[in-house]
């Protein structure tokens, strides 16, 4: 096995979805459960802000939750592959990362959060997710490839360097780059400051409510997503709500970027990024020219929204 404890500055790693699906699966489970214990313990942020993991140089965090007059944090660990509890007050607490059911991860983790006095009732399923088995019955999901797990991180990590460039050159409302581990996409949202019309919903196991609100102002938000069974192909997206007829005539870099009908966004494969010469450069064309693409059909304010040029 590689020591994944050990890294250098590396090229971006390759991501084959088909061979990394078990271990993706199991791996989104067990992050929705974490998700959910943050969800819980946050006051709550508009568009659930409150609600989302972070990319770190270790793994993927929640970061500080106040809690009863303390503050607690869990954190995956990729580089030594362990779930990590830490509090204010206590001793640090962890967990192994190893191929293990959804079940059993979970009942660990609530007995670890007992242990130093954390108490936490969650919505024991899954979100977004066709299937919804309950987690404490969860035994199908149970497949922990460390140099899967890694990999992935790594792209994220990878693809948050160049999010986080992106964010900075908007002065409009922008929100964090953040881990949503509902569908287990890495994103940054540009608001354009207006009302959206009220969004339809349909994201399965997801309350029409929730999405109303994440969606109830005008947004370009940009991604990257692992893939899924029904579509095993890591990608970048990029999407306007709401959609005008003319965002997918726009013209979008690079060439490898295209436009899917059938889900009203622009995507660049994973695959293109990582192959090319400077997968920064073509990543920040796509999120810089989508982005446009989107604030010229919805006739966004870009004087306001925007840096001056220099």
């Amino acid at each position: 096995m590689t020591d994944t404890s050990k890294s250098s500055q590396s090229p971006w790693p390759e991501l084959d979805f088909t061979e990394m699906q078990d271990t993706i699966e199991t791996l989104h489970q067990w992050v929705q459960i974490v998700g959910k214990v943050r969800l819980k313990t946050m006051p709550w942020q508009n568009h659930s802000w409150h609600t989302t993991l972070y990319v770190t140089p270790i793994g993927f965090s929640t970061h500080g939750i106040p809690y009863d007059g303390r503050n607690f944090q869990i954190d995956f660990n990729f580089r030594t592959h362990k779930l990590l509890v830490k509090c204010s007050n206590t001793t640090e607490v962890s967990m192994d990362l190893y191929s293990r059911t959804v079940a059993d991860f979970y009942g660990e983790l609530f007995e670890k959060l007992a242990s130093i006095d954390i108490h936490v009732k969650i919505y024991p399923r899954p979100n977004e997710l066709e299937v919804a088995i309950p987690f404490y019955e969860n035994t199908v999901n149970k497949t922990y490839n460390p140099e899967h797990a890694f990999a992935l991180w790594q792209a994220m990590l990878k693809a948050n360097d160049v999010f986080t460039r992106f964010r900075s050159e908007f002065v409009g409302k922008v929100s964090p780059i953040h881990l949503f581990w509902g569908a287990f996409d890495l994103a940054v949202t540009r608001f354009s400051g207006k009302k959206a019309p009220l969004h339809p919903g349909g994201m399965p196991n997801m309350p029409l409510d929730v999405m109303q609100e994440a969606y109830s102002q005008e947004v370009s938000s940009a991604g990257f997503w692992p893939g899924s069974a029904a579509a095993p192909n890591p990608a970048f997206y990029s999407y306007v709500y709401p959609t005008p007829d003319a965002f997918a005539q726009q013209e979008v870099r690079p060439k490898e970027a295209y436009f899917s009908p059938e889900m009203g966004e622009f995507f660049l494969n994973y695959s293109d990024v990582q192959k090319a010469d400077n997968p920064e450069e073509m990543l920040y064309k796509f999120l810089e020219t989508t982005y446009r693409a989107a604030a010229n059909s919805a006739n966004w304010d870009s004087g306001l929204l925007e840096k001056p040029a220099k």
